[in-house]
């Protein structure tokens, strides 16, 4: 269960990294974490639409 900032943090960057075409050091994990915390009103971010996570993860793209 992710119930805790590390644990959702975690999860965030599995998922960043899950596609292979990137790491997590590419984001800004810490704002994703932030973003998503407030959409999903939980450190479980599993309930996220995958669309709208993907959204928040480009917005939150290092240049």
């Amino acid at each position: 269960m992710l119930d805790t900032v590390e644990t959702a943090t975690a999860y965030v960057i599995a998922e960043l990294e899950s596609k292979g075409t990137a790491t997590h050091e590419d984001f800004d994990v810490a704002a994703i974490v932030a973003a998503s915390h407030v959409i999903s009103e939980s450190w479980d971010f599993r309930s996220i639409d995958r669309t709208m996570f993907w959204r928040i993860a480009a917005g939150n793209l290092k240049f």
